[in-house]
């Protein structure tokens, strides 16, 4: 009998699917976008069915494509983007819809917390910030405003747990999905501390049970087998979207650095510093352990909240002639985009955009910031505009790449480009420019699915470990940062942080003023 392994991960703006055999050949490959709800200012959502109907879509898709035996599956990893949150009921029913990372409605709760517990003790026991508005802000913001729904709530779960619920009927987080709770997390010691929880009101029974990244977190029940396709008894196991990625892109040693361009943009560093985590540096990160060996080894993630997105923005909103082009005649828009805006030079010919579409994360830290267009002139075309969104996303990941150099974290050149917008020649090389670092492309871009599919081959012993990672990723696009371009770049990073400290304050007070009408 064969060995054939499947992934599933959901990103921010979408979930990809992909069935590999033992030798890392993927034979089906799935995507499927689905929408974003933005009701109110702040808010971000999904609807959590759509969740489930999206998995039984691309499970099917990819065994039909494949032509495997569901039987000869042997493992399955799931992950997702976080931090999100799917209520549930004690039937397993979403109550309301689902929180995606880029939700900001919780500024409330954030405050009340630093008030009432203090930023220090949260931050020494998680190594995370409130401002990401892990899970248990966004469960504080649910009893105060939805009370009585808050009181229906059997567990508080990923994205990616849901699935998992859906396929196998355990309801489980994964440990380094756990640090995107927040508040309570015991980084060090992988619990939950269940007095603070208490304390602000929070019963820990909300909490699903935890589970190791490389142990068997349920197994697909016949109901789950019925609707997906899989052979009952298939072993599932869940970690981070992110760690999946770098798993793909044999990113999975102390030093290795990958980068993202997809829905959120970020970057990632593997270490085992425990002390780093807890530097004022790493305090202005997103720390979670890595999925390979999760008691000892650490990612460290800066991240920028609309990354791929505002691109996408870019696209959905203004660019219905490139829109219409691809339906007629098969082309990509992002390509079309990226043809208007390859021959501005580099600084856009001093157009330059604070890319905060939903508030920002690493390593300001500020919900209410929003994006600005600065320096808009009438020789300023829409290629400009690309350019200047490209180069900002770039600014914003810099700004936390500089840091992480200057705390002297080990850091392994190339950068690994993987999923996303990191197609894309010229992003590329704007990324390359401002970090004044060499990077490559990984060249099999199949993204998270393909670590899942990974994940599942160690939790099912078809790999002894992770190493077949290592072995199977090959880089391409080897990219040199230019000396000129990067000194330029710098003048304009500077303008760029400028930029954000003058109307920083003008934020909060355009949110309020937003919020009396």
């Amino acid at each position: 009998m064969a060995d054939y392994l499947l992934g599933l991960d959901y990103g921010t703006g979408g979930a990809k699917a992909c069935i590999i055999n033992a030798e890392g050949e993927v034979l089906g490959f799935g995507f499927e976008e689905y929408r974003f709800f933005h009701e109110k200012p702040g808010w971000s959502e999904h609807d959590p069915h759509g969740y489930w109907e999206v998995a039984c879509r691309l499970i099917r898709g990819v065994i039909d494509e494949s032509n495997v035996d569901p039987g000869e599956i042997r493992g399955m990893g799931v992950s997702s983007a976080l931090p999100s949150m799917v209520m549930v009921d004690e039937a397993g029913e979403p109550i309301h819809r689902a929180y995606n990372l880029m939700d900001r409605r919780a500024t409330k709760e954030v405050e009340w917390l630093k008030e009432t517990v203090g930023e220090e003790r949260i931050r020494q026991l998680t190594a995370n910030r409130l401002e990401d508005h892990p899970t248990i802000v966004n469960l504080l913001w649910e009893k105060n405003n939805r009370p009585g729904s808050f009181e229906r709530i059997d567990k508080a779960l990923t994205i990616g747990g849901f699935v998992a619920l859906k396929l196998t009927g355990e309801r489980v987080l994964s440990y380094s999905s756990a640090a995107f709770y927040g508040v309570a997390y015991d980084i060090l010691n992988r619990r939950f501390d269940e007095d603070l929880l208490r304390e602000i009101g929070i019963d820990p029974d909300i909490i699903p049970k935890l589970v190791d990244c490389e142990e068997v977190a349920g197994r697909v029940t016949p109901e789950a087998a019925a609707e997906t396709g899989l052979a009952p008894g298939t072993p599932i196991a869940l970690q981070v979207d992110f760690n999946a990625s770098c798993i793909a892109a044999g990113v999975t040693e102390v030093g290795d650095i990958m980068s993202n361009l997809g829905t959120v943009g970020n970057f990632g560093v593997i270490h085992t510093d425990e002390e780093f985590l807890f530097s004022d540096v790493g305090l202005s990160m997103i720390n979670f352990a890595f999925t390979i060996d999760s008691e000892n080894v650490y990612i460290t993630v800066p991240s920028t909240t609309t990354g791929g997105q505002s691109i996408r923005y870019l696209r959905d909103e203004f660019s219905k002639y490139e829109i219409e082009v691809e339906r007629a005649l098969g082309v990509s828009s992002y390509d079309l985009l990226n043809l208007e805006a390859k021959d501005v030079p580099p600084g856009s010919e001093g157009l330059i955009i604070l890319p905060f579409l939903m508030g920002e994360r690493t390593p300001i830290w500020d919900p209410y910031a929003r994006g600005v267009i600065f320096g808009l002139s009438l020789n300023h075309t829409k290629g400009h505009l690309v350019r200047a969104m490209m180069e900002a996303v770039a600014y914003a990941l810099y700004d936390s790449y500089r840091l992480l150099e200057e705390a002297d974290l080990e850091i392994k050149a190339p950068i690994v480009l993987n999923e996303g917008g990191a197609v894309s020649d010229l992003w590329r090389q704007i990324i390359t420019d401002v970090f004044n670092t060499p990077t490559v492309l990984l060249e099999r871009r199949t993204g998270a699915p393909f670590g899942d599919a990974i994940l599942g081959g160690v939790i099912s012993g078809v790999f002894d470990d992770f190493s077949v990672a290592k072995d199977w990723a090959e880089y391409v696009a080897p990219m040199e940062p230019n000396a000129q371009n990067h000194e330029r770049y710098q003048e304009y990073f500077e303008v760029f942080k400028q930029v954000y400290k003058h109307v920083k304050d003008d934020f909060r007070t355009l949110a309020e003023l937003r919020d009396r009408t």
